[in-house]
């Protein structure tokens, strides 16, 4: 997304390149926020954490790596560091009984938004460890490759491995106990 002479600037303390990494990236950032955390606010804040911590930052990236990654990393730590402060989020009576009407619903072109999103992805990881909703969130939901995860975590393959058999174990369950087991 970004080109190198970018960060460079950013690197040389340039603001207004660094505007244009914001630009490029806030809607990642965001989208990886709440489909961990699963709160719009909670997401914001780390969003805006993430790019803090990206700008204080910037001159220690080593442009040999995916900029990309080096951001999402960023992006999951301080979202990890929130949901162990967190723990556990308990989803609401309306977030089972919306996603029992979503599971039964079909239709291809039903597409979810922010908060029916946030509902059906916090009645399915409710009862994962933030390190299996981590690893969950960014094979399933953010389509990254084990290797990349890996990269972003610090976990090895094996760890990766575990964290997402458990996860889908466990979401497995949840379905089976909220009715949807087609």
């Amino acid at each position: 997304m970004i080109d190198e002479q970018i960060i460079q600037q950013c690197q040389n303390g340039d603001q207004q390149a660094f505007r244009k990494i914001v630009q490029g990236y806030q809607r990642l950032v965001f989208s990886i926020a709440l489909r961990m955390l699963c709160d719009e606010d909670n997401a914001k804040d780390a969003t805006q954490a993430t790019f803090i911590k990206v700008w204080q930052n910037i001159r220690s990236y080593d442009i040999r790596y995916k900029f990309q990654t080096w951001i999402y990393t960023i992006a999951v730590r301080i979202c990890l560091d929130e949901l162990k402060k967190s723990n556990r989020l308990d989803p609401m009576p309306e977030d089972e009984s919306y996603f029992k009407e979503y599971a039964d619903d079909v239709s291809p072109e039903r597409k979810l938004e922010n908060s029916e999103m946030v509902s059906v992805i916090k009645t399915l990881t409710n009862n994962l460890s933030p390190k299996q909703r981590m690893v969950f969130t960014l094979i399933y939901l953010e389509n990254l490759e084990s290797s990349e995860v890996q990269q972003i975590t610090g976990m090895t393959a094996d760890q990766v491995k575990s964290n997402l058999s458990i996860a889908k174990k466990q979401i497995k369950e949840q379905l089976k106990q909220l009715g949807y087991d087609r």
